[in-house]
């Protein structure tokens, strides 16, 4: 008979054999900067998570630089919203000042810049509509300037998230030539229209005004198809790609690790972190044996980085 119990006997065994390990490296939290003054806004959507004005940031910065995680993922939210979203490639564009701070106070913290026009348009679509389309190639030069203006700031990282066709080599091909030819492109290659994101368009104040995301988001019924967009991002110049969510698609994960040689992330997202707030708030789980046993998970599927909601906690327990 086969023992495995032999190596459960002791907190020391289990330590010395165990196969997936989490560090605070490995982790990304986003952050959420308004425009304004003194802003402090709780999301009620995501227990401790805040909307922050530029004045105030230093304080969820200080939490961000101390923890040791690797860096943030910043989503903007502008006060002037319009149908070409211009505010997204504005040099004094919300989110362009908070990296220019950033990186002026905390150069050291590692910023990775969302690329996406759904915080900024008027309609709250990810790309540019014209009688209730979203259109593809319309969109794609607006992407461009947004990601060489967050670059031009200061981004360590750009990361599309919109789901365009084409948008990597259009952004690979804008950076290039603006002369930030070491910028790296974190992908969102698998971005699926799931029914996560609730919390975080409560967060990001950008819920379609009409219909949703379907037509460019990918369908949760996909996985070949999730390669496909993978392979393809990274045929266009991506450095890293993405699976989003995390938790309901670690086959993704798993099937992205075992097929590409890329660094893989994988967005443990708003609903995901919000369905465990709830239940730790009520009494039905234990917070922090949940959340590692996620993060475990993420990482065991083959996920290299994790952008999670949960870091700063997760960082404090994994350096208990």
């Amino acid at each position: 008979m086969r023992r495995f119990r032999r190596l459960r006997a002791s907190e020391e065994i289990r330590s010395l054999v165990q196969e997936t390990r989490l560090s605070a490296k490995e982790l990304i939290y986003p952050v959420f900067v308004k425009e304004g003054e003194n802003i402090k806004a709780p999301v009620d959507s995501m227990p401790g998570i805040y909307q922050w004005s530029l004045d105030r940031f230093d304080e969820e910065l200080d939490r961000i630089s101390a923890s040791g995680i690797a860096g943030l993922l910043i989503f903007g939210i502008p006060e002037h919203k319009d149908e070409l979203a211009t505010e997204a490639y504005s040099e004094t564009g919300i989110t362009q000042r908070a990296i220019r701070h950033i990186k002026e106070k905390y150069p050291r913290l590692l910023v990775i810049a969302d690329v996406c026009l759904c915080e900024y348009t008027s309609h709250g679509h990810c790309g540019v509509v014209c009688c209730g389309e979203i259109l593809n190639d319309d969109t794609l030069p607006l992407l461009a300037k947004m990601a060489v203006s967050l670059a031009d700031a200061g981004a360590d990282i750009i990361a599309p998230s919109d789901m365009m066709d084409g948008r990597v080599a259009a952004i690979r091909a804008a950076l290039d030539s603006a002369g930030h030819i070491n910028t790296p492109i974190l992908s969102y290659s698998a971005k699926f229209a799931s029914g996560y994101y609730s919390p975080f368009r409560d967060a990001a104040q950008s819920a379609p005004a009409f219909g949703d995301r379907r037509t460019y988001q990918m369908s949760v019924t996909n996985g070949r198809e999730a390669l496909r967009e993978i392979a393809d991002d990274i045929d266009e110049g991506a450095d890293m790609v993405m699976v989003k969510p995390a938790l309901a698609y670690l086959d993704i994960v798993r099937a992205a690790r075992d097929r590409f040689g890329l660094p893989i992330a994988a967005y443990n997202v708003s609903g995901e972190y919000s369905m465990v707030k709830a239940a730790a708030a009520n009494g039905w789980i234990d917070e922090k044996r949940i959340v590692l046993e996620n993060l475990i998970a993420i990482k065991r599927a083959g996920a290299d980085i994790i952008i999670t909601y949960h870091a700063l906690d997760a960082a404090e327990w994994i350096n208990e």
